[in-house]
């Protein structure tokens, strides 16, 4: 793992940065951007060491920040619903802009894009590999998520060529883990008997555990280079959503509702060629019935035979796909 480093995390409160800067903390010196607005996320990432500013990335204004690192991770992104594309395209790709530009001494940047970059096809076993045409995935949680995302690594792409930046664009593929994924969602919802909506059977995902997300930091940060690398960052095994709902069930003794509901223009399937990236990192340590294990002994620890209540970003997603069904 890195160590005696100063690394600078944007939106160190997500879902994939939290576990993240907390692995990278106890041996690094890590500072945390965001605007910091949902209670107690601040108190809760510099509870752990981190140096956090509030900062907006639409408004590009830095003057709180050194600009020493020796790393940035750009995690932080605009996804919401509605079709404002002026703000995405101001958070996200405008945002990328201003924040390597403030950050250009850097020794490397990693710049997390996603999946959504790519041009949807038919064939629901289709491997995007990272030649693959991009385009528009009709996200339903956030219709303006693929296209500034596209536009965002045009930004780092442009940035790492004129301010001569070592940079690593890394397009994530279902990440999980107690913190939060999909897959997790699922969990959430399946012990609450609540039940699963999906686009295809089988719909199959690339899925990436956290602990392999934060071993395999250092070497993709390795990889970055002038003109940027483009990887994708997706695990080894491609399980479907009925077959990791059907692995629940049998962790929980619940008994999952999947249903297919048909969402025109989105692909059929998330699977990455991750061959690129198997060149990078090596092979995935943990398997994605390890990885649900694991989640699901850590996130409902308290409450394995239990009723669960389903809250925060499982809620929130649930409810957006429960109008679709």
């Amino acid at each position: 793992m890195l160590s005696d480093k100063k690394i600078l995390i944007t939106g160190p409160a997500g879902q994939i940065a939290l576990p993240l800067v907390k692995s990278l903390a106890t041996n690094n010196e890590v500072w945390g951007i965001a605007r910091f607005n949902e209670p107690n996320t601040r108190e809760s990432v510099e509870s752990l060491g981190v140096t956090t500013r509030a900062i907006d990335l639409a408004t590009g204004d830095y003057s709180s920040l050194p600009d020493d690192f020796t790393y940035v991770l750009h995690l932080a992104a605009f996804k919401t619903e509605g079709l404002d594309y002026n703000h995405a395209l101001t958070v996200n790709a405008e945002g990328t802009g201003l924040l390597l530009k403030h950050c250009q001494r850097a020794k490397a940047a990693l710049i997390m894009s996603t999946q959504s970059v790519y041009k949807p096809v038919t064939d629901p076993l289709h491997a995007f590999s990272e030649n693959d045409p991009l385009g528009d995935v009709n996200y339903v949680m956030s219709p303006t998520y693929s296209i500034s995302k596209i536009a965002e690594e045009a930004v780092a792409r442009f940035c790492a060529r004129a301010y001569n930046i070592p940079v690593t664009i890394a397009r994530m593929n279902a990440s999980y883990g107690p913190n939060g994924g999909l897959p997790t969602y699922h969990l959430d919802w399946v012990l609450a008997d609540k039940p699963i909506v999906t686009r295809w059977d089988p719909c199959r995902y690339s899925l990436i555990h956290q602990d392999d997300i934060n071993n395999q930091l250092e070497a993709l940060l390795d990889a970055a280079s002038v003109p940027a690398t483009i990887v994708n960052w997706a695990g080894d095994e491609t399980p479907s959503v009925q077959e990791w709902c059907t692995f629940m069930g049998e962790l929980t003794g619940r008994s999952p509702d999947v249903r297919v509901v048909d969402m025109p223009g989105t692909p059929r399937g998330a699977i990455a060629d991750v061959t690129k990236r198997r060149a990078i990192t090596g092979a995935c340590q943990v398997s994605w019935k390890e990885g649900i294990r694991r989640t699901y002994a850590e996130r409902h620890a308290d409450s394995m035979s239990n009723q669960v209540t389903v809250s925060g970003q499982s809620a929130k997603l649930l409810n957006e796909i429960g109008k679709l069904s």
